[in-house]
Protein backbone atom coordinates (compact mmCIF):
# COMPACT_ATOMS: atom_id res chain seq x y z
CA UNK A 1 0.00 0.00 0.00
CA UNK A 2 1.16 3.53 -0.62
CA UNK A 3 2.47 5.89 1.99
CA UNK A 4 2.11 9.25 2.37
CA UNK A 5 5.82 10.02 1.63
CA UNK A 6 5.04 8.30 -1.77
CA UNK A 7 2.86 11.27 -2.98
CA UNK A 8 4.87 14.28 -1.04
CA UNK A 9 5.65 16.59 -3.57
CA UNK A 10 8.93 18.06 -4.58
CA UNK A 11 7.77 22.29 -3.85
CA UNK A 12 4.24 23.38 -2.26
CA UNK A 13 3.24 27.02 -1.12
CA UNK A 14 0.81 29.95 -1.56
CA UNK A 15 0.69 32.22 -4.28
CA UNK A 16 -0.56 35.61 -3.31
CA UNK A 17 -3.11 36.33 -6.73
CA UNK A 18 -4.76 39.70 -5.20
CA UNK A 19 -8.21 40.61 -3.79
CA UNK A 20 -7.19 39.20 -1.21
CA UNK A 21 -6.62 35.64 -1.86
CA UNK A 22 -3.87 33.51 -1.26
CA UNK A 23 -3.91 29.94 -2.73
CA UNK A 24 -2.08 26.57 -1.65
CA UNK A 25 -0.59 24.66 -4.56
CA UNK A 26 1.74 21.93 -4.98
CA UNK A 27 4.38 20.82 -7.43
CA UNK A 28 4.04 16.77 -7.71
CA UNK A 29 5.85 14.68 -9.95
CA UNK A 30 9.29 15.11 -12.06
CA UNK A 31 10.48 18.48 -12.26
CA UNK A 32 10.67 18.02 -16.16
CA UNK A 33 8.14 16.03 -16.73
CA UNK A 34 4.71 16.67 -19.14
CA UNK A 35 2.84 19.70 -17.45
CA UNK A 36 -0.53 18.95 -16.35
CA UNK A 37 -2.69 21.31 -14.06
CA UNK A 38 -5.02 19.41 -11.94
CA UNK A 39 -8.59 21.16 -11.47
CA UNK A 40 -10.56 19.92 -8.68
CA UNK A 41 -14.30 19.74 -8.29
CA UNK A 42 -16.72 21.51 -6.29
CA UNK A 43 -16.46 23.68 -6.77
CA UNK A 44 -14.70 24.74 -3.21
CA UNK A 45 -13.47 20.57 -2.63
CA UNK A 46 -9.59 20.88 -2.56
CA UNK A 47 -7.67 18.20 -3.93
CA UNK A 48 -6.08 15.50 -1.88
CA UNK A 49 -2.81 13.01 -1.75
CA UNK A 50 -5.44 10.52 -3.30
CA UNK A 51 -5.71 13.02 -6.27
CA UNK A 52 -1.97 12.30 -7.31
CA UNK A 53 -2.69 8.70 -7.59
CA UNK A 54 -4.20 9.44 -11.30
CA UNK A 55 -0.41 10.51 -12.34
CA UNK A 56 3.14 8.47 -12.80
CA UNK A 57 5.17 11.06 -10.98
CA UNK A 58 7.96 9.88 -13.32
CA UNK A 59 6.28 10.93 -16.19
CA UNK A 60 4.34 14.30 -14.90
CA UNK A 61 5.04 17.95 -13.39
CA UNK A 62 1.27 18.11 -11.91
CA UNK A 63 0.40 21.46 -10.45
CA UNK A 64 -2.01 20.95 -7.92
CA UNK A 65 -4.11 24.06 -6.17
CA UNK A 66 -6.75 25.07 -3.98
CA UNK A 67 -9.36 26.98 -5.85
CA UNK A 68 -10.16 30.13 -3.76
CA UNK A 69 -12.06 30.13 -0.63
CA UNK A 70 -11.13 26.22 -0.77
CA UNK A 71 -9.63 23.60 1.78
CA UNK A 72 -5.94 25.59 2.26
CA UNK A 73 -6.34 28.41 0.31
CA UNK A 74 -6.79 31.22 2.58
CA UNK A 75 -9.22 33.02 3.50
CA UNK A 76 -11.17 29.66 4.39
CA UNK A 77 -14.73 30.04 2.69
CA UNK A 78 -14.52 33.48 1.26
CA UNK A 79 -16.73 34.16 -1.58
CA UNK A 80 -15.39 37.59 -2.32
CA UNK A 81 -14.30 38.19 -5.54
CA UNK A 82 -14.88 34.49 -6.10
CA UNK A 83 -16.13 33.77 -9.70
CA UNK A 84 -15.62 32.15 -12.34
CA UNK A 85 -13.70 34.92 -14.26
CA UNK A 86 -11.22 35.29 -11.14
CA UNK A 87 -10.46 31.35 -10.91
CA UNK A 88 -9.41 31.58 -14.71
CA UNK A 89 -7.67 34.22 -14.01
CA UNK A 90 -5.63 32.68 -11.24
CA UNK A 91 -4.74 29.78 -13.40
CA UNK A 92 -2.58 31.91 -15.58
CA UNK A 93 -1.17 33.35 -12.65
CA UNK A 94 -0.43 29.87 -11.32
CA UNK A 95 0.98 28.89 -14.79
CA UNK A 96 3.32 31.86 -14.80
CA UNK A 97 4.52 31.31 -11.30
CA UNK A 98 5.68 27.85 -12.27
CA UNK A 99 6.83 28.40 -15.52
CA UNK A 100 4.70 26.50 -17.89
CA UNK A 101 3.66 27.90 -21.00
CA UNK A 102 1.32 25.69 -21.96
CA UNK A 103 0.07 22.57 -19.91
CA UNK A 104 -2.21 19.27 -20.28
CA UNK A 105 -5.74 20.16 -18.35
CA UNK A 106 -7.05 17.55 -15.87
CA UNK A 107 -10.65 18.81 -14.45
CA UNK A 108 -14.08 16.39 -13.23
CA UNK A 109 -16.98 17.91 -12.47
CA UNK A 110 -16.93 21.24 -11.74
CA UNK A 111 -13.03 20.61 -12.85
CA UNK A 112 -14.16 19.75 -16.15
CA UNK A 113 -16.41 23.36 -16.23
CA UNK A 114 -13.20 25.15 -15.04
CA UNK A 115 -10.74 23.19 -17.50
CA UNK A 116 -13.67 24.02 -20.55
CA UNK A 117 -14.16 27.93 -19.60
CA UNK A 118 -10.53 28.11 -19.15
CA UNK A 119 -9.45 26.56 -22.72
CA UNK A 120 -12.00 28.94 -24.18
CA UNK A 121 -10.56 32.03 -22.81
CA UNK A 122 -6.50 30.45 -23.12
CA UNK A 123 -6.41 28.18 -26.03
CA UNK A 124 -3.03 28.75 -26.71
CA UNK A 125 -2.27 27.30 -23.28
CA UNK A 126 -4.13 24.48 -23.56
CA UNK A 127 -2.01 20.96 -24.63
CA UNK A 128 -4.58 18.94 -24.02
CA UNK A 129 -8.09 18.15 -22.09
CA UNK A 130 -8.60 14.85 -20.01
CA UNK A 131 -12.46 15.36 -18.53
CA UNK A 132 -14.55 13.51 -16.23
CA UNK A 133 -17.68 13.88 -14.99
CA UNK A 134 -18.82 16.62 -17.61
CA UNK A 135 -20.81 19.27 -15.81
CA UNK A 136 -21.63 22.26 -18.85
CA UNK A 137 -23.14 24.62 -15.83
CA UNK A 138 -26.23 25.36 -17.45
CA UNK A 139 -30.01 25.95 -16.43
CA UNK A 140 -30.45 21.75 -17.21
CA UNK A 141 -27.14 21.02 -15.07
CA UNK A 142 -28.21 23.17 -12.36
CA UNK A 143 -31.80 22.42 -11.99
CA UNK A 144 -30.89 18.56 -12.26
CA UNK A 145 -28.36 18.54 -9.10
CA UNK A 146 -30.27 21.15 -7.44
CA UNK A 147 -33.83 21.71 -8.38
CA UNK A 148 -35.42 18.22 -7.92
CA UNK A 149 -34.06 16.28 -10.66
CA UNK A 150 -32.14 13.82 -8.35
CA UNK A 151 -35.60 12.64 -6.61
CA UNK A 152 -36.46 9.86 -9.63
CA UNK A 153 -33.63 8.55 -8.32
CA UNK A 154 -32.67 9.05 -4.64
CA UNK A 155 -36.54 10.49 -3.22
CA UNK A 156 -35.02 9.53 0.52
CA UNK A 157 -31.69 11.56 -0.23
CA UNK A 158 -33.89 14.71 -1.79
CA UNK A 159 -35.79 14.96 0.77
CA UNK A 160 -33.57 15.28 3.20
CA UNK A 161 -31.88 17.58 1.99
CA UNK A 162 -34.93 19.94 0.72
CA UNK A 163 -37.08 19.72 3.93
CA UNK A 164 -34.76 22.13 5.42
CA UNK A 165 -35.33 24.60 2.74
CA UNK A 166 -38.28 27.11 3.66
CA UNK A 167 -40.97 26.53 0.84
CA UNK A 168 -41.10 28.97 -2.28
CA UNK A 169 -36.88 29.33 -1.52
CA UNK A 170 -34.28 28.57 -4.05
CA UNK A 171 -32.45 25.79 -2.41
CA UNK A 172 -29.30 26.93 -3.04
CA UNK A 173 -29.77 30.62 -2.06
CA UNK A 174 -31.24 29.61 1.06
CA UNK A 175 -28.41 26.56 1.64
CA UNK A 176 -25.68 29.48 1.25
CA UNK A 177 -27.47 32.11 3.90
CA UNK A 178 -27.72 29.93 6.19
CA UNK A 179 -24.06 28.69 5.82
CA UNK A 180 -22.86 31.77 6.13
CA UNK A 181 -24.43 32.76 9.25
CA UNK A 182 -22.56 34.45 12.45
CA UNK A 183 -24.87 30.75 14.08
CA UNK A 184 -21.87 28.70 14.25
CA UNK A 185 -24.36 25.91 14.71
CA UNK A 186 -26.55 26.62 12.17
CA UNK A 187 -23.79 27.24 9.52
CA UNK A 188 -22.54 24.31 10.49
CA UNK A 189 -25.56 22.01 9.85
CA UNK A 190 -26.60 23.28 7.02
CA UNK A 191 -22.61 22.65 5.25
CA UNK A 192 -23.03 19.33 6.77
CA UNK A 193 -26.34 18.38 5.17
CA UNK A 194 -25.41 20.04 1.80
CA UNK A 195 -22.29 17.93 1.38
CA UNK A 196 -24.17 15.02 3.07
CA UNK A 197 -26.18 15.37 0.12
CA UNK A 198 -23.73 14.96 -2.91
CA UNK A 199 -22.04 12.07 -0.71
CA UNK A 200 -25.37 10.04 -0.90
CA UNK A 201 -24.75 9.34 -4.80
CA UNK A 202 -21.79 10.52 -5.62
CA UNK A 203 -20.53 6.45 -6.31
CA UNK A 204 -21.65 3.61 -7.51
CA UNK A 205 -20.17 1.77 -5.07
CA UNK A 206 -22.32 0.60 -1.79
CA UNK A 207 -21.77 3.57 0.58
CA UNK A 208 -20.63 2.07 3.83
CA UNK A 209 -20.32 5.63 6.32
CA UNK A 210 -21.06 8.91 4.82
CA UNK A 211 -19.90 10.64 8.01
CA UNK A 212 -16.58 8.90 7.40
CA UNK A 213 -16.24 10.11 3.30
CA UNK A 214 -17.19 13.48 4.53
CA UNK A 215 -13.91 13.45 7.46
CA UNK A 216 -11.50 13.00 4.31
CA UNK A 217 -11.98 16.33 2.98
CA UNK A 218 -12.94 20.05 3.41
CA UNK A 219 -16.78 19.44 3.37
CA UNK A 220 -17.46 22.87 4.40
CA UNK A 221 -15.91 25.04 1.71
CA UNK A 222 -17.05 22.33 -0.86
CA UNK A 223 -20.56 23.29 0.32
CA UNK A 224 -20.05 27.70 0.74
CA UNK A 225 -18.69 27.29 -2.61
CA UNK A 226 -20.74 25.22 -4.56
CA UNK A 227 -24.18 26.93 -3.23
CA UNK A 228 -22.39 30.00 -3.73
CA UNK A 229 -21.44 29.23 -7.34
CA UNK A 230 -24.93 27.64 -8.36
CA UNK A 231 -27.00 30.67 -6.50
CA UNK A 232 -24.90 32.60 -9.66
CA UNK A 233 -25.50 30.09 -12.50
CA UNK A 234 -21.31 29.90 -12.19
CA UNK A 235 -20.73 33.19 -13.05
CA UNK A 236 -21.30 32.06 -16.48
CA UNK A 237 -24.20 32.74 -19.41
CA UNK A 238 -26.27 30.28 -20.71
CA UNK A 239 -25.38 27.78 -22.40
CA UNK A 240 -21.69 29.51 -22.68
CA UNK A 241 -19.46 26.46 -23.16
CA UNK A 242 -21.68 25.41 -25.90
CA UNK A 243 -21.87 28.48 -27.55
CA UNK A 244 -18.65 29.36 -27.64
CA UNK A 245 -17.23 25.78 -28.54
CA UNK A 246 -15.58 26.72 -31.85
CA UNK A 247 -13.42 28.27 -29.83
CA UNK A 248 -11.64 24.62 -28.46
CA UNK A 249 -13.21 22.63 -31.03
CA UNK A 250 -9.66 21.22 -31.99
CA UNK A 251 -8.32 20.55 -29.14
CA UNK A 252 -7.43 17.52 -28.33
CA UNK A 253 -9.92 15.98 -25.63
CA UNK A 254 -10.90 13.11 -23.86
CA UNK A 255 -13.84 12.65 -22.08
CA UNK A 256 -14.44 9.85 -19.14
CA UNK A 257 -18.35 9.87 -17.76
CA UNK A 258 -19.75 7.24 -15.69
CA UNK A 259 -23.07 5.64 -17.27
CA UNK A 260 -24.50 5.90 -13.75
CA UNK A 261 -23.51 9.38 -12.81
CA UNK A 262 -26.13 10.97 -11.02
CA UNK A 263 -24.20 14.04 -10.33
CA UNK A 264 -23.75 15.25 -14.13
CA UNK A 265 -26.28 13.04 -16.22
CA UNK A 266 -24.17 11.60 -19.39
CA UNK A 267 -26.66 13.67 -21.78
CA UNK A 268 -23.99 16.36 -21.23
CA UNK A 269 -20.61 14.39 -22.00
CA UNK A 270 -22.81 13.52 -25.24
CA UNK A 271 -23.63 16.98 -26.35
CA UNK A 272 -19.74 18.29 -25.61
CA UNK A 273 -18.62 15.12 -27.27
CA UNK A 274 -21.06 15.73 -30.29
CA UNK A 275 -19.72 19.50 -30.42
CA UNK A 276 -15.62 18.91 -30.60
CA UNK A 277 -13.66 17.52 -33.40
CA UNK A 278 -11.08 15.97 -31.78
CA UNK A 279 -12.83 14.19 -28.96
CA UNK A 280 -12.80 10.39 -27.49
CA UNK A 281 -15.67 9.82 -25.79
CA UNK A 282 -15.40 7.10 -22.57
CA UNK A 283 -19.04 5.96 -21.40
CA UNK A 284 -17.95 3.42 -18.06
CA UNK A 285 -20.18 0.80 -15.91
CA UNK A 286 -19.17 3.69 -13.12
CA UNK A 287 -20.97 6.85 -11.12
CA UNK A 288 -19.62 10.29 -10.49
CA UNK A 289 -16.62 9.33 -8.46
CA UNK A 290 -13.46 9.22 -10.46
CA UNK A 291 -12.35 6.84 -8.12
CA UNK A 292 -15.03 4.38 -9.07
CA UNK A 293 -12.85 1.18 -10.45
CA UNK A 294 -13.70 1.52 -14.59
CA UNK A 295 -13.24 5.43 -14.06
CA UNK A 296 -10.08 5.49 -12.49
CA UNK A 297 -8.58 2.51 -15.14
CA UNK A 298 -9.76 4.68 -17.79
CA UNK A 299 -8.33 8.58 -16.98
CA UNK A 300 -5.19 6.79 -16.45
CA UNK A 301 -4.91 5.01 -19.62
CA UNK A 302 -6.19 8.61 -21.28
CA UNK A 303 -4.10 10.32 -19.54
CA UNK A 304 -1.08 8.52 -21.30
CA UNK A 305 -2.60 8.31 -24.56
CA UNK A 306 -3.41 11.99 -25.22
CA UNK A 307 -0.09 13.06 -23.90
CA UNK A 308 2.01 10.66 -25.80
Amino acid sequence: MATTKNFESYKKGFLNVGEGHNLYFELYGNPKGIPVVFLHGGPGAGFSDKDKTFFDKRRYNVLFFDQRGSSRSKPFGSIEYNTTKNIVSDINKLLDFVGFDKAYIFGGSWGSTLALVYAIHNSKRVLGLILRGIWLANKYAINHYIGGGIKDYFPDVWQRFSKLVKREENPAEYYLKQMLTADKETSDKYAYEWAYYEMSFYTIRKIENTEEILSTFSYKSMAIMEAHFIANNCFLEENFILKNIDKIKDIKTTIVHGRFDFICTPIQAFQLHDALNNSKLNIMNAGHSGYDPENFKVLKSELKRITS
